[in-house]
Protein backbone atom coordinates (compact mmCIF):
# COMPACT_ATOMS: atom_id res chain seq x y z
CA UNK A 1 0.00 0.00 0.00
CA UNK A 2 2.97 2.37 0.81
CA UNK A 3 4.08 2.33 -3.06
CA UNK A 4 0.63 3.05 -4.10
CA UNK A 5 0.13 6.17 -1.67
CA UNK A 6 2.99 7.51 -4.03
CA UNK A 7 0.81 6.92 -6.96
CA UNK A 8 -2.03 8.83 -5.66
CA UNK A 9 -0.34 11.89 -5.00
CA UNK A 10 1.93 11.81 -7.96
CA UNK A 11 -1.12 11.95 -9.60
CA UNK A 12 -2.02 15.89 -8.54
CA UNK A 13 1.70 16.81 -8.15
CA UNK A 14 3.03 15.93 -11.65
CA UNK A 15 -0.23 17.44 -12.69
CA UNK A 16 -0.31 20.54 -11.17
CA UNK A 17 3.62 21.20 -11.70
CA UNK A 18 3.06 20.92 -15.39
CA UNK A 19 0.51 23.15 -14.80
CA UNK A 20 2.34 25.52 -12.91
CA UNK A 21 5.23 25.38 -15.95
CA UNK A 22 2.47 25.53 -18.77
CA UNK A 23 0.60 28.56 -16.93
CA UNK A 24 3.82 30.49 -16.17
CA UNK A 25 5.41 29.93 -19.48
CA UNK A 26 1.85 31.59 -20.80
CA UNK A 27 1.45 34.14 -18.90
CA UNK A 28 5.02 35.49 -19.52
CA UNK A 29 4.14 35.61 -23.02
CA UNK A 30 1.01 37.66 -22.00
CA UNK A 31 2.73 40.06 -20.35
CA UNK A 32 5.12 40.99 -23.19
CA UNK A 33 2.30 40.71 -25.49
CA UNK A 34 0.57 43.69 -23.60
CA UNK A 35 3.24 45.27 -22.80
CA UNK A 36 3.93 45.42 -26.77
CA UNK A 37 0.62 46.16 -27.43
CA UNK A 38 0.62 49.46 -24.88
CA UNK A 39 4.39 50.47 -26.79
CA UNK A 40 2.46 50.29 -29.51
CA UNK A 41 -0.64 52.29 -28.32
CA UNK A 42 -2.65 50.03 -29.57
CA UNK A 43 -5.81 48.26 -27.52
CA UNK A 44 -4.37 45.13 -25.22
CA UNK A 45 -6.27 42.12 -26.06
CA UNK A 46 -7.92 40.64 -21.64
CA UNK A 47 -8.61 37.38 -23.87
CA UNK A 48 -4.86 36.46 -23.43
CA UNK A 49 -6.16 35.90 -20.05
CA UNK A 50 -7.86 32.47 -20.95
CA UNK A 51 -4.56 31.40 -23.14
CA UNK A 52 -2.74 31.95 -19.66
CA UNK A 53 -5.67 29.74 -17.69
CA UNK A 54 -6.08 27.14 -20.03
CA UNK A 55 -3.04 24.40 -18.62
CA UNK A 56 -4.62 25.08 -15.15
CA UNK A 57 -7.34 22.88 -16.03
CA UNK A 58 -5.36 19.50 -15.82
CA UNK A 59 -4.55 20.10 -12.21
CA UNK A 60 -8.18 19.58 -12.06
CA UNK A 61 -8.29 16.07 -13.80
CA UNK A 62 -4.65 15.41 -11.72
CA UNK A 63 -7.27 15.65 -8.46
CA UNK A 64 -10.05 13.75 -10.02
CA UNK A 65 -7.32 10.97 -10.84
CA UNK A 66 -6.45 11.36 -7.19
CA UNK A 67 -9.40 10.94 -5.93
CA UNK A 68 -10.24 7.66 -7.94
CA UNK A 69 -6.80 6.05 -7.17
CA UNK A 70 -7.71 6.67 -3.42
CA UNK A 71 -10.49 5.37 -4.02
CA UNK A 72 -9.25 2.27 -5.20
CA UNK A 73 -6.63 1.30 -3.24
CA UNK A 74 -9.37 1.29 -0.31
CA UNK A 75 -10.86 -1.26 -2.27
CA UNK A 76 -7.65 -3.30 -2.29
CA UNK A 77 -6.27 -2.32 -5.70
CA UNK A 78 -2.75 -3.53 -6.31
CA UNK A 79 -0.32 -0.48 -5.48
CA UNK A 80 1.84 -1.23 -8.26
CA UNK A 81 -0.84 -0.76 -10.36
CA UNK A 82 -2.04 2.56 -8.40
CA UNK A 83 1.48 3.96 -8.45
CA UNK A 84 1.64 3.72 -12.08
CA UNK A 85 -1.33 5.32 -12.75
CA UNK A 86 -0.67 7.76 -10.79
CA UNK A 87 2.93 8.82 -11.57
CA UNK A 88 2.94 8.01 -15.29
CA UNK A 89 -0.45 9.58 -15.63
CA UNK A 90 -0.07 12.69 -13.73
CA UNK A 91 3.13 12.77 -15.60
CA UNK A 92 1.95 12.55 -18.65
CA UNK A 93 -1.21 15.13 -17.89
CA UNK A 94 1.70 17.14 -16.28
CA UNK A 95 3.27 17.62 -20.17
CA UNK A 96 0.03 17.91 -21.70
CA UNK A 97 -0.30 21.17 -19.66
CA UNK A 98 3.40 22.20 -20.21
CA UNK A 99 2.82 22.20 -23.91
CA UNK A 100 -0.68 23.66 -24.25
CA UNK A 101 1.13 26.69 -22.03
CA UNK A 102 3.72 26.66 -24.91
CA UNK A 103 0.81 26.60 -27.60
CA UNK A 104 -0.67 29.24 -25.21
CA UNK A 105 2.50 31.66 -25.21
CA UNK A 106 2.65 31.42 -29.54
CA UNK A 107 -0.88 31.97 -29.50
CA UNK A 108 -0.30 35.20 -27.45
CA UNK A 109 1.82 36.72 -29.41
CA UNK A 110 -0.05 36.04 -32.33
CA UNK A 111 -3.09 37.21 -31.73
CA UNK A 112 -1.75 40.74 -29.43
CA UNK A 113 0.09 40.96 -33.36
CA UNK A 114 -2.86 40.51 -35.43
CA UNK A 115 -6.11 40.88 -33.25
CA UNK A 116 -7.34 38.35 -35.38
CA UNK A 117 -7.76 33.90 -35.46
CA UNK A 118 -8.74 33.78 -31.37
CA UNK A 119 -10.88 30.52 -32.25
CA UNK A 120 -8.24 29.06 -34.14
CA UNK A 121 -5.59 29.79 -31.35
CA UNK A 122 -8.66 27.97 -28.74
CA UNK A 123 -9.07 25.01 -30.98
CA UNK A 124 -4.98 24.51 -30.66
CA UNK A 125 -4.86 24.60 -26.85
CA UNK A 126 -8.32 22.24 -26.97
CA UNK A 127 -6.40 19.75 -29.25
CA UNK A 128 -3.21 19.59 -26.59
CA UNK A 129 -5.86 19.71 -23.55
CA UNK A 130 -7.55 16.37 -25.07
CA UNK A 131 -4.39 14.24 -24.64
CA UNK A 132 -4.66 14.86 -20.80
CA UNK A 133 -8.85 13.83 -20.73
CA UNK A 134 -8.02 10.51 -22.61
CA UNK A 135 -5.63 10.18 -20.25
CA UNK A 136 -7.31 11.08 -17.54
CA UNK A 137 -10.24 8.65 -18.78
CA UNK A 138 -8.79 5.79 -19.72
CA UNK A 139 -6.70 5.38 -15.91
CA UNK A 140 -10.34 6.09 -14.66
CA UNK A 141 -11.40 3.08 -16.48
CA UNK A 142 -8.32 1.01 -15.79
CA UNK A 143 -8.42 1.62 -11.54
Amino acid sequence: MDIGMIGIGGALAFAAMGSAIGAGSAGMAAVGAWKRCFAQNKPAPFMLVAFVGAPLTQTIYGLILMGALATAIEGGADGGLIFGAGVFGGMAMGMSAWFQGKAAAVASDALAETGKGFGNYIMVLGLVETVALFVMVFLLGVV
